[in-house]
């Protein structure tokens, strides 16, 4: 798994904090049970969040292929512009 991003840690621990405080606002609960119940669903929103953030993308590589034989280049034998506008076709 790879690291997470430091965005990824800052969205899921400000989830963690806000949706802990909120639940317990809202709940008014004051036993130690209904209190662990909001940790702990406050913890699975915080990874949910942190897990859903975008990861950018590392830039792609160039990929180089190489032949495993070498080709072989045969040069291209090219008549200059004086030779072939002096040279006359031959005729059959």
């Amino acid at each position: 798994m790879p690291r997470p991003t430091a965005a990824q840690l800052a969205y899921g621990s400000c989830t963690v904090i806000f949706s802990t405080l909120a639940m317990l606002l809202l709940s008014q609960t004051s036993s130690g049970l209904g209190i662990a119940v909001i940790a702990l669903a406050a913890l699975a929103l915080g990874l949910l969040v942190a897990l859903t953030v975008p990861v950018p993308k590392p830039a792609p590589t160039a990929v180089v292929s190489r032949p495993t034989a070498p080709e072989e280049r045969v040069p291209v034998q090219r008549e200059t512009a004086s030779v072939a506008a002096g040279a006359e076709p031959t005729g059959s």
